[in-house]
């Protein structure tokens, strides 16, 4: 199966209006922004993201909010996008705020086949309300559906051929678990090889989970806050 595919332009051609959308990344950190970028020139719309948090106002995410392309965020963070909460105090995107860990457990859950498993983490909250609990040794836990998209995207530092991954450092964050959540898994790399060039015992995510792979270009690598020591 050829995996290899032009550019970001392709690799997202067929991502349709309404659909599911899983994207790797933490903040600015790891985020795939060639596929995003693709998305708002598509100019696809009524999409429902699953990400950790929207990115800011002009980059990542943020550029979808601008589109108008987003109806709701499957998100565990609000902060740092002005528009993201003027959105949803508006009234005009839908939020389904989720606890981080309990974010990262419904992906790597959706991956594995496991369609919901209890939590404590939200019990006596917000979160809770709507949910089976039960109690085991003494302590309540909720019920948490996991997530499975129609398409997910994610950005590696390399990758080869076949679709297998490695990340470099915190870039890591979400992307093993996205990438394991979709029908659809579409991967973009800094650096692309032939198969067999990559040591199998540095792999984080085996090519088996990905559909659509190729180089991404301009990485801008933003940092989204600059701490400095004062001289």
């Amino acid at each position: 199966m050829n995996k290899l595919v032009k550019d970001a332009d392709e690799a997202v051609k067929d991502v349709f209006e309404g659909a599911t959308l899983a994207l790797g990344g933490f903040g600015l950190c790891g985020i795939p922004e060639n596929c995003i970028a693709a998305l708002v020139r598509k100019k696809v719309k009524n999409l429902t993201c699953i990400s950790n948090n929207a990115g800011v106002d002009d980059f990542g995410i943020g550029l979808l909010l601008q589109g108008r392309q987003v109806k709701k965020m499957i998100s565990s963070y609000v902060g740092e996008n002005k528009l993201f909460e003027q959105l949803v105090l508006s009234g005009e995107l839908e939020l389904e705020l989720t606890p981080q860990g309990t974010l990262a457990e419904k992906l790597r859950a959706g991956g594995a086949g496991i369609p919901a498993f209890f939590t404590a983490t939200g019990y006596g909250t917000q979160i809770a309300e709507g949910k089976e609990v039960k109690e085991f040794n003494g302590r309540k836990y909720i019920l948490e559906r996991s997530l499975f998209a129609d398409f997910a995207i994610v950005k590696a530092w390399k990758g080869d051929s076949m679709g297998n991954l490695i990340f470099r450092g915190t870039a890591r964050n979400f992307n093993p678990n996205v990438a394991t959540a979709s029908y659809i898994t579409i991967a973009e790399v800094e650096e692309l090889v032939p198969a067999g060039e990559l040591d199998p015992d540095q792999i984080h995510v085996p090519g088996i989970y990905i559909k659509r792979i190729f180089q991404g270009k301009n990485y801008e690598k933003r940092i989204e806050k600059r701490t400095t020591t004062k001289g």
